[in-house]
């Protein structure tokens, strides 16, 4: 009798994890399944951070959002979330009204870099994973309503897409051509390298060629020490810049609304 209790307690547990959402937004724009732009019609962008093993820049993040009374969004590992060192911030994001997320629990790579068609994860891992990160945003009393995902190395396929969709959660990705996730980047990359000049440099020159409406971008909270020129310390004009062009900054459950 025990053991049947235990079994419906932990079954409740995970459905409540993924309670029905309701995405609505008509006019994204898709890839392999995940949302990567919101309406294009409109005047409206997301910012979008990631972490996991670095989020040196987190504490400088949270200040400016705050400065600009921006409501962004933090997609983070489950292991980050269960990082003492960082629970103090993440409370505040959630207290300052942030939409929290995650980014998988132990950032596993789905997919290989040369055949996006190979899986390099099961179904049961994934989603076992995914359940897992869920569960320590809950450790902390996070439970958004509308479940959004970004996957880790912001890369996935179809397989991947419809597992989650499964789950009643919807992958999102940052807006192609933004150019700001290469802010990991660091010199012994070589050409892969991007300087933070360069890539607010870019993101400008995209802005007057065709706009931003309804862009994701991708900003990630720390990144490997061997990169001096963080790009996070250029949010504030990046913010400034947007903010001149008229620019609305939402949460991802009101920009995919």
């Amino acid at each position: 009798m025990q053991k049947v209790i235990l079994i419906f307690i932990l079954c409740f547990f995970n459905a409540s994890i993924f309670a029905q959402s309701k995405i609505v937004d008509k006019n994204a724009i898709t890839d392999q399944g995940a949302i990567i732009q919101a309406d294009p019609t409109h005047k409206k962008i997301a910012f979008v951070f990631t972490g996991d093993e670095y989020f040196e820049g987190l504490e400088s993040i949270i200040s400016t959002l705050a400065h600009a009374n921006i409501k962004a969004n933090f997609f983070f590992t489950g292991r980050l979330y269960r990082n003492q060192a960082v629970k103090d911030e993440i409370m505040r994001l959630k207290s300052d009204g942030h939409y929290l997320g995650p980014h998988s629990d132990m950032h596993l790579l789905y997919n290989d870099w040369s055949d996006r068609n190979k899986l390099l994860v099961t179904k049961d891992s994934l989603i076992n994973d995914l359940k897992a990160n869920y569960r320590s945003m809950q450790a902390m009393g996070i439970e958004e309503k509308e479940l959004y995902f970004i996957p880790p190395y912001e890369w996935w396929n179809d397989s991947v897409a419809t597992w989650c969709k499964e789950l009643n959660v919807q992958l999102i990705n940052f807006t192609p051509g933004t150019g700001t996730n290469a802010d990991y980047t660091f010199p012994e990359m070589g050409t892969s390298y991007r300087s933070t000049e360069s890539l607010l440099k870019h993101i400008y020159e995209i802005e007057k060629k065709k706009g931003l409406n309804g862009a994701m971008i991708l900003i990630h909270i720390g990144t490997d020490p061997r990169r001096i020129d963080k790009f996070y310390n250029v949010l504030p004009l990046l913010i400034d810049y947007l903010k001149s062009k008229e620019y609305s900054f939402l949460r991802i459950d009101q920009l995919l609304k």
